[in-house]
């Protein structure tokens, strides 16, 4: 399947911007589920200041602004080509370690909660015992914007039963590492069925099998990814593959927009 994505970030300030730094992860690459036909990233209002291959293998940009800078744009668009993979992405590769995704993070540290979820995965193959843990977290937790936040840990939007797919995919990863497989977080884009015009862009998680490799697995959606979605940028969670993130300094209150189109 041919995808066309177009993803706008638009900030605005009601005062100058003193200082403005952002990191960009907005550039998927090739890889066993998708070949880059096409991918630019424009950016208004700020400059460019270096760009870079991250340890997880994320293309990386930062972008920086200071003085009058009122209104800032980034626009990420191109096409891609998708194949279904019945989710598996194959081998680990990266200056990342493999033993350094079934460590716990402050988004997805294990407490009596996860511990549980973990353990109802029960018996069987370790593809069963996941996809009953994908399961299984689609049935608990509802998907409810502004229940959480990004800073929500795994623990606390499972005690809440509500949230987004940036949640859903930090229980996963969470209950996934508890249960003895490395595990990742995913951000890109889906192709969803009812709309082509999305408010954010979209996450799911990933599961290291033995003899498979990566197995990606979306709870939001409780279905592997296939050839509908877009991998653009991979880490131990959402800190670590956000597609834009950053620091402000001064006193200007922003406000913040975001358009996301996927069509094929």
């Amino acid at each position: 399947m041919r995808l066309k994505i177009i993803h706008r970030t638009e900030y605005r300030y009601d005062a100058p911007v003193q200082y403005l730094l952002q990191r960009l992860r907005l550039l998927p690459v090739n890889g066993p589920t998708q070949t880059v036909a096409s991918w630019a990233i424009k950016v208004d209002g700020a400059r460019e200041e270096v760009r870079f291959t991250d340890h997880f293998g994320n293309d990386t940009r930062l972008v920086s602004a200071e003085g009058g800078h009122h209104t800032i744009i980034v626009e990420a668009a191109g096409e891609v080509t998708t194949r279904d993979t019945a989710g598996v992405s194959g081998a680990h590769h990266g200056f990342a370690p493999l033993w350094l995704f079934g460590q716990q993070t402050l988004l997805t540290t294990v407490g009596d909660g996860i511990r549980e979820l973990a353990g109802a995965a029960g018996e069987g193959s370790d593809i069963e015992r996941l996809h009953r843990l994908m399961g299984t977290i689609r049935e608990r937790v509802d998907y409810k914007p502004g229940a959480t936040s990004v800073v929500t840990p795994a623990e606390e939007a499972l005690a809440l039963k509500s949230g987004v797919c940036q949640d859903h995919s930090h229980i996963f990863a969470a209950a996934a590492r508890a249960m003895g497989f490395p595990a990742r977080y995913v951000s890109g884009y889906l192709m969803m069925d009812a709309a082509v015009e999305q408010a954010a862009s979209h996450a799911w998680a990933e599961a290291h099998v033995p003899g498979l490799g990566w197995v990606a697995f979306d709870p939001a959606n409780g279905i592997s990814p296939d050839e509908r979605y877009v991998r653009v940028a991979t880490g131990r969670d959402y800190r670590d593959a956000s597609p834009v993130s950053g620091i402000l300094l001064g006193q200007a209150e922003e406000k913040l927009a975001v358009t996301v189109t996927v069509e094929q």
